[in-house]
């Protein structure tokens, strides 16, 4: 690895090569995907000999030493050809995204040269996007990250794809010694701007920075007697300003904190508390009595309010006069850090949503976290002007994403406890000028019935996830507001993004109606047989194994589950889908959403696609799921509410769609509900389906 320093718009930028070793001594062809004007400086400092670099007319245009052209030019190609006949090396850059959209035609061409192909990477602290072209690049953030080149395998036109996805994978795994824990990077950024607004509830109205930073040292300070020497800490608040405090507060001393999910009840927040084997819980008194919750048994519980009332105007001052001054490595030591925190310790224990199974807990580490942050934002572009609507609760994972996105990257959050309460959304939207929504589609079902486009003109992006996009809802809400959703995609165990569809910019398209976008950066993506785990034939549906810096090492205390899901750092998700050949992602269902019906199997989300495509329904009416049936082992069975016709024309406009007679349920197995049972972070709620579904239907 070599360091050394590029100039760029006058300032020195601290750069390295990865890997120079792998480069052929001869002549070869190196692709990559061009970012900045100093791309090419990288090249020319770095990499010995001469290199005759070819760019589009754009990006040359930036950097006049870069040669204009088009390796797809008949012209061009021959020249090239000729150039790597007479042993030079050429390097060939094309726009961003590589054969996932986009310059596909230059790409094939360039592959097509001859000469070993070497994939290149660059990394840095940018955003890969740029609004007219690469003149326009600026760097978001100062120091994050040092520019860097890496050189990947050298092979063929056939294996290059492949060869760039894992150089991708590898730049983003030795990442891990750029970055700094949450604590510091959190430090660093609320001392910035120290006056801008860092985040707003309806309590608390809004906080700067540097008060949000101080609050959180004076917690910390409060809170040393009571965590003592525990490691892990039990956090029972709502997404509130007193929420994010405390969780920061924890992160300061460099403890893992386990937001408590209060939806489960007692129960299930006493069976989070064994398994992590937590001491203590800080709660709110107001918040329980509100939410009309008693708090688990067997740990001593704190309150926040007491908390508060014991902290004296000396100790605010102090913790004022510190968050401004004391260097950050003092900081955390005044705040009462219990220990260095490094990259593989645990910043969470996230539980899993129990929508199948018992929840389990799923330790996620900082470089988990971090690099899940810098992905996603690299996808969708986010930056410290954003402002986050953020009223997913902490204890979901991506409720957890976003408190330390919004922390990470800067940008103001907008704290709402009741993420059902849409008037509240709107107004809360439209008052601060929200400009990124993150909902489950359940959410956003309610939210557009209510919430006006006034209220969301100020929105930009809307990342729907947890649960199935319904493409005509996603229609309505574009005719309706002007954005269209992002269809996103992840689970706990991957920190949580694995995939979301992004804004299109210039030539690049960045999504697909029904799909869920191509792999965040870094994140590998297989899709192979549920049997044999052998690779399908692509475009064809099978089971989705992920791969990368964002994914689990294991589940809490549970090596026989972790071992069914988790081999050679490939997880596998349960889920079963498709990618297109620009890399795009489709779900089709879950393993565990299927019914075993006279020896067939029958996807559970296909029959309620078709349910609502018979009704033309814009929202979830349908709910399908399987009970026992002593005839063929299982028997479907549909949910469903506020559904205006009569089950007799459901099924005959089912059938009309040319479905196999094993898809279509009987008219004795609809069960009509108040409501679609919903879990707390809005996603359906399959075990309570199945139960209702058994009590009603079975013995009939």
């Amino acid at each position: 690895m070599q360091r050394r320093g590029v100039s760029h718009a006058g300032h020195k930028i601290a750069a390295r090569v990865n890997w120079l070793e792998r480069l052929p001594a001869g002549p070869c062809v190196l692709v990559g995907e061009h970012f900045t004007p100093m791309d090419a400086a990288l090249i020319r400092k770095f990499l010995p000999g001469e290199t005759l670099i070819i760019a589009n007319a754009s990006y040359a245009s930036a950097a006049p030493d870069v040669l204009v052209g088009d390796s797809n030019d008949p012209a061009k190609r021959q020249a090239l050809q000729s150039a790597i006949a007479e042993g030079r090396r050429i390097c060939v850059l094309i726009d961003a995204h590589l054969g996932k959209g986009g310059d596909i035609p230059a790409l094939q061409a360039a592959l097509q040269l001859g000469g070993p192909v070497v994939p290149i990477c660059f990394d840095g602290p940018w955003s890969n996007r740029y609004k007219q072209g690469p003149e326009d690049y600026l760097l978001p953030r100062r120091g994050a990250l040092p520019v860097s080149l890496s050189i990947g395998m050298p092979t063929d036109a056939a294996g290059f794809h492949k060869a760039l996805l894992e150089l991708e994978a590898e730049v983003w795994l030795a990442r891990k010694g750029d970055l700094q824990p949450l604590s510091f990077s959190m430090v660093q950024r609320l001392r910035e701007a120290p006056d801008k607004v860092a985040m707003a509830d309806p309590v608390r109205g809004e906080v700067s920075r540097i008060k949000a930073l101080t609050g959180a040292v004076a917690i910390a300070r409060a809170m040393r007697a009571h965590w003592g020497d525990q490691q892990r800490v039990g956090i029972l608040l709502p997404p509130s300003v007193g929420g994010a405090l405390a969780n920061m507060a924890a992160m300061l001393q460099g403890r893992t904190v386990v937001n408590l999910n209060y939806t489960t009840g007692a129960e299930g927040m006493e069976c989070a508390v064994k398994q992590a084997g937590l001491k203590s819980v800080l709660a709110s008194k107001q918040f329980l009595r509100k939410a009309k919750l008693e708090p688990p048994a067997n740990v001593e519980v704190i309150y926040l309010e007491d908390v508060a009332r014991g902290i004296g105007g000396f100790g605010k001052l102090l913790a004022l006069l510190a968050a401004k001054f004391l260097p950050s490595s003092m900081l955390l030591s005044f705040a009462g850090k219990r220990r260095d925190a490094s990259m593989d310790d645990d910043h969470a224990i996230i539980f899993s949503s129990g929508s199948t199974a018992e929840p389990k807990g799923i330790p996620v580490t900082h470089f988990n976290i971090v690099s899940n942050i810098e992905q996603a934002a690299r996808a969708l572009d986010l930056d410290e002007h954003d402002g986050l609507l953020h009223m997913l609760p902490f204890f979901h994972t991506f409720g957890n994403l976003l408190l330390w996105a919004g922390l990470y990257w800067g940008a103001a959050m907008y704290f709402l406890p009741n993420p059902l309460d849409a008037d509240a959304v709107g107004e809360t939207t439209q008052r601060h000028k929200a400009s990124i929504l993150v909902a489950t589609p359940t959410f956003l079902q309610i939210y557009c019935k209510k919430c006006t486009p006034e209220q969301f003109k100020s929105l930009r992006i809307i990342v729907a996830g947890a649960e199935k996009l319904p493409q005509p809802f996603a229609a309505r809400w574009l005719e309706k507001y002007g954005v269209p959703i992002s269809e996103g995609y992840g689970c706990t165990e991957c920190s949580p993004v694995i995939c979301v569809n992004a804004p299109d910019y210039l030539n690049q398209r960045g999504s697909l109606n029904g799909g869920v976008g191509r792999p965040l950066p870094g994140v590998q993506i297989r899709i192979v047989d549920p049997d044999t785990r052998e690779p399908v034939t692509p475009g064809e549906p099978g089971l989705v194994l992920v791969k990368g810096p964002n994914v689990m090492r294991g589940y809490l205390d549970q090596p026989e589950k972790t071992a069914a899901v988790l081999q050679d750092g490939w997880y596998s998700t349960g889920d079963l889908a498709k990618q297109d050949e620009d890399g795009f992602l489709i779900i089709t269902d879950r393993l565990s959403r299927f019914s075993k019906i006279g020896g067939e199997m029958v996807p559970h989300g296909k029959v309620e696609e078709a349910l609502h495509a018979a009704i033309s329904a814009t929202e979830q009416v349908f709910a399908v799921t399987s009970i026992r049936d002593e005839k063929k082992g299982e028997r479907l069975a549909v949910l469903h509410c506020q559904c205006e016709h009569e089950i007799e024309f459901v099924l005959n406009e089912l059938k009309g769609q040319g479905l196999p007679n094993i898809f279509i349920p009987k008219p004795r197995d609809f069960v009509p509900v108040e409501a679609l049972p919903v879990l707390g972070t809005g996603k359906m709620d399959l075990r309570a389906m199945k139960r209702i579904a058994e009590e009603k239907l079975n013995g009939s």
